[in-house]
């Protein structure tokens, strides 16, 4: 019988990734709601110091596969592992961040577990018949979509920033099992020989609890710095529509759209940004949304929360410099 709420946890030098900590207090709600055991699956090398942590986030029992072979995230690898371990272990919901290595792993599970999936989800709830639902954007955005699993597990990618992270509570105590895994040469077909991280203080895009963005209206590569400038005062992701990507004024990591990363944060700023549908598409959900545009018909006034209209160049540096002061 199926059991236990699995959440894979993603983490990079020890450091747990905000998606999997929101997953983990979610999931705690959801464990105490059905009953069920939550379970963190960490996956990689030297990850024991990890167990605590995410038992303080709410885990009734840690699952530690270790293995040289999975100091760093592969395909074949990962999916091999997991696969083995779902099907000895058999939960009722194997949760994932929609992130670049959750987008990359849950399909692939999904195929080898003989499972649907459902993905980008922005809504989670118990449903006595089904287990969980979830809801989904569809149509870029401009609708929603309830996805009702039928098969177990339930597999599903959650969008970050879209549950609350509960306060830890480092007196909780989980049961921790160390798995022996097995990785034939066959799941090795990729080799990670060096990870290059850009020097960046700025939080990731797709997990920033605020990001400013800007658009065609930003003029030139130039002007990105007063972008930057307001973003390092406030701890801002810096982000760019396709308009701004395409015109070779700033790199494609940071496009925010539906040919680029999908974003939810707190605080949304579009800077110069006119509000096509593939860029709606991909920051429609952040939770409060302020335009600045000189065009008092830019599409991006009809999503936003708060609008401002006038010169980005004049309002931005006083936003932060009023930023600035507010500490």
């Amino acid at each position: 019988m199926a059991k236990g709420i699995w959440i894979i946890i993603e983490h990079n030098k020890a450091e747990i990734r905000k998606v999997s900590l929101e997953l983990l207090s979610q999931g705690r709600a959801l464990a105490d709601k059905t009953g069920e055991s939550l379970v963190a699956v960490i996956l990689g090398k030297d990850t024991a110091d990890l167990a605590g942590k995410v038992t303080a986030f709410g885990a009734d029992k840690v699952i530690l596969a270790e293995d040289d072979k999975l100091a760093d995230y592969t395909t074949g690898a990962y999916t091999s592992v997991l696969n083995q371990l779902i099907r000895k272990e058999e939960p009722q919901a194997v949760l994932l961040g929609n992130t670049a290595v959750g987008k990359d792993l849950a399909p692939r599970l999904a195929q080898r577990l003989g499972v649907g999936m459902a993905s980008d989800c922005t809504g989670m709830e118990y449903d006595e018949e089904s287990f969980l639902t979830f809801r989904r954007p569809i149509d870029g955005g401009k609708a929603f979509a309830q996805v009702v699993a039928n098969a177990r597990p339930v597999l599903a990618t959650i969008r970050p920033n879209t549950f609350p992270i509960a306060l830890p509570d480092a007196a909780r105590q989980a049961e921790v099992v160390k798995e022996t895994v097995k990785i034939e040469p066959e799941d090795l077909r990729t080799i990670v020989k060096e990870i290059a991280l850009a020097a960046s203080q700025r939080p990731e895009l797709i997990e920033a609890n605020i990001i400013i963005s800007g658009g065609r209206g930003m003029k030139g590569p130039e002007n990105y710095c007063i972008l930057e400038e307001c973003a390092d005062v406030i701890g801002a992701a810096v982000g760019a529509s396709r308009a701004a990507v395409d015109a070779g004024w700033i790199e494609q990591k940071f496009q925010v759209g539906q040919t680029g990363k999908t974003v939810s944060p707190t605080l949304y700023i579009a800077c110069g940004i006119s509000g096509a549908i593939q860029h709606l598409a991909g920051m429609g959900t952040s939770k409060v949304i302020v335009a600045i545009n000189k065009d008092p018909e830019a599409n991006i006034f009809n999503l936003a929360d708060y609008g401002i209209v006038g010169d980005l160049f004049e309002i931005v540096p006083l936003l932060t410099e009023e930023f600035r002061k507010l500490g």
